[in-house]
C-alpha cells in the first residue's frame, strides 16, 4: 500500500502521526511511505530520520494526498486540507466528527473512508488509540490548572499541593476513566485534595481501592456538582461517550457560585465539552475568562509535549496501520470489529450512530459498505 504522511497544520500541533521507527516497520513489510517534509521536525525526528528508515520525502501536503492510498494523520482535517482529500482514500486520524458539523459534511463530500482513531474499541469497551493521549492530557490537566491556578494568570492564588500549616488546593475531576485516574494520579502526587465523580459505581470503588488517601470517590449527580464547584480550585472535565457528543455536566449558572480565579480545565473539548461555556482553544491563547472563572479548553493539549505524544501515539496506531496495509481497509474492517467501529464517514454517508445522531443526518449501516 501507498501511505502519505503530511505535517500536522493545526495551531501549535507539533505531533507527527508516524515516528521513523513505524515508518521503517512499515517499509520492511513491502508498503511505499511518503513523508512531507519537515513533518517529524516539531516531535525531535529529522528529515534524515525518516529517509534512514526507508520514507521518501514530498514537498508539499498536496503530493502526499496526491500520491497516498491512506493517509496517516494526528488530528483531523482542517479546511486548506478539505480539498486534497480524494474519493474512496483512507484517513486514518482522530477526527472528532460529533464536536464540528462543517468537517462531517466536508468528509461526506469528498467521498473517502474515514477511519477514526476515537471510536477504535475493543470487546472490553476500551478506547486503545484514544488511551495514549487520554493518559497525556490527563496528565496534562493537572499541570496546566496548577499553572493557571497562580495569580498573575488571573488564578486563586493558590498551591496545588499546599505547605505545612496551610491547606492543599481542592481538585474536583467529572469522568473516572483514562483522563480521570491520570489526573487524579498527578494531582494526588502534588499533594492536593481531590475528589473524583463517576456514574459507575463499579469504576468508583476500583479507584477508591488503587488510589491514594487523598483521593475521594463520589457518584456523579447535578446535586453533588453543584455543591462541589462551590469550594473547588481547579475542575478537571474529563468524560466521554465514545464518537458522541459530551454531556454538559457544568452548566453557565454554577459558574456565579464559583470562587474568583477557580480554574476549569475541560479535557472533554474535542467532543464538544462537558462544561457549557467550553470553546475550543489553542496553545497560543489557551484560555479566557467568564464570570471571573479561569477556562483553559486546548483542543490538542498533548501537541506541546509532542515527544512523548508521538511515540505513545504511535505504539497504540501502528499495530492497526501495519493491518490496514497488510490487508486493505475493506478486509481488515471484516476481519476486525475493532477497526470496523472505527469506520464514521464512508463514500458519502455516515456510518457511526453518534455522529448522525449529534447533526441529525441519515445513518447508513457499516456493513452495507463491507
Amino acid at each position: 500500500m501507498i501511505i502519505g504522511v503530511p505535517r500536522e497544520i493545526k495551531n501549535n500541533e507539533n505531533r507527527v502521526a508516524l515516528t521513523p521507527a513505524g515508518t521503517k516497520e512499515l517499509v520492511k513489510r513491502g508498503h511505499t511511505v511518503y513523508v512531507e517534509k519537515s513533518a517529524g521536525a516539531g516531535s525531535g525526528f529529522s528529515d534524515d530520520d525518516y529517509v534512514q528508515a526507508g520514507a521518501l520525502l514530498l514537498d508539499t501536503p498536496a503530493q502526499v494526498f496526491e500520491k497516498a492510498e491512506m493517509i496517516i494523520k494526528v488530528k483531523e482535517p482542517i479546511e486548506q486540507e478539505y480539498g486534497l482529500i480524494k474519493k474512496e482514500q483512507l484517513v486514518f486520524t482522530y477526527f472528532h466528527f460529533a464536536s464540528y458539523e462543517p468537517l462531517t459534511r466536508a468528509m461526506m463530500e469528498s467521498g473517502a473512508v474515514c477511519l477514526a482513531y476515537e471510536t477504535v474499541e475493543r470487546a472490553d469497551g476500551s478506547l486503545p488509540l484514544l488511551i495514549p493521549m487520554s493518559e497525556v492530557a490527563g496528565r496534562m490537566a493537572v499541570q496546566e490548572g496548577a499553572k493557571y491556578l497562580e495569580k498573575p494568570l488571573k488564578g486563586r492564588g493558590i498551591l496545588l499541593g499546599g505547605v505545612p500549616g496551610v491547606k492543599p488546593a481542592k481538585v474536583l475531576i467529572l469522568g473516572g476513566g483514562v483522563v480521570g485516574t491520570n489526573a487524579a494520579k498527578i494531582a494526588a502526587g502534588m499533594g492536593a485534595d481531590v475528589t473524583i465523580l463517576d456514574v459507575n459505581i463499579n469504576r468508583l470503588r476500583y479507584l477508591d481501592d488503587v488510589m491514594p488517601e487523598n483521593v475521594h470517590t463520589m457518584v456523579s449527580n447535578e446535586y453533588v456538582i453543584r455543591e462541589l464547584v462551590r469550594d473547588a480550585d481547579l475542575i478537571i472535565g474529563g468524560v466521554l461517550i465514545p464518537g458522541a457528543k459530551a454531556p454538559k455536566l457544568i452548566t453557565r449558572d454554577m459558574l456565579k457560585t464559583m470562587r474568583p480565579g477557580t480554574v476549569l480545565v475541560d479535557v472533554a473539548v474535542d467532543q464538544g465539552g462537558c462544561i457549557e461555556t467550553c470553546t475550543p482553544t489553542t496553545h497560543e491563547n489557551p484560555t479566557y475568562i467568564i464570570d471571573d472563572v479561569v477556562h483553559y479548553c486546548v483542543a490538542n493539549m498533548p501537541g506541546a509535549v509532542p515527544y512523548t505524544s508521538t511515540l505513545a501515539l504511535t505504539n497504540a496506531t501502528l499495530p492497526y496501520a501495519i493491518k490496514l496495509a497488510n490487508m486493505g481497509w475493506k478486509k481488515a474492517c471484516q476481519e476486525s470489529s475493532e477497526l470496523r467501529l472505527g469506520l464514521n464517514v464512508m463514500f458519502g454517508h455516515v456510518v457511526y450512530k453518534g455522529v448522525a445522531d449529534a447533526f441529525n443526518l441519515p445513518y447508513t449501516d457499516v456493513k452495507k459498505f463491507l
